[in-house]
């Protein structure tokens, strides 16, 4: 199997074109084309995560959920304000 060496650049870049994705979906929400509530499988698909990963966002408090009839919800204004809250600024100082 070939190996592949992934830089900083490169995850900057895809952390980048993930928020653009979220930014994206976000917009579509507030014009009403897309739910409220999220399940967990929709906020792994949109996040990019695995099963484990969304468990640990749920644990250490990152990601609000609430819990009905056994199935996990996710408010989607939620999940915006924590990637708000987690935005990382780059930039060059002149």
């Amino acid at each position: 199997m070939p190996t592949s060496i992934i830089t900083t650049d490169d995850l900057r870049e895809f952390k980048m074109e993930l928020l653009d994705d979220i930014k994206n979906l976000l917009a579509k929400q507030s014009k009403g084309r897309l739910k409220k509530y999220l399940k967990s499988s929709e906020v792994m698909d949109l996040l990019q995560v695995s099963p484990g990963t969304l468990q640990n966002l749920r644990i250490n408090g990152t990601l609000p959920y609430t819990k009905v009839g056994g199935i996990i919800y996710y408010d989607a204004e939620e999940i915006q304000k924590v990637m708000d809250a987690n935005r990382v600024h780059h930039g060059l100082n002149p």
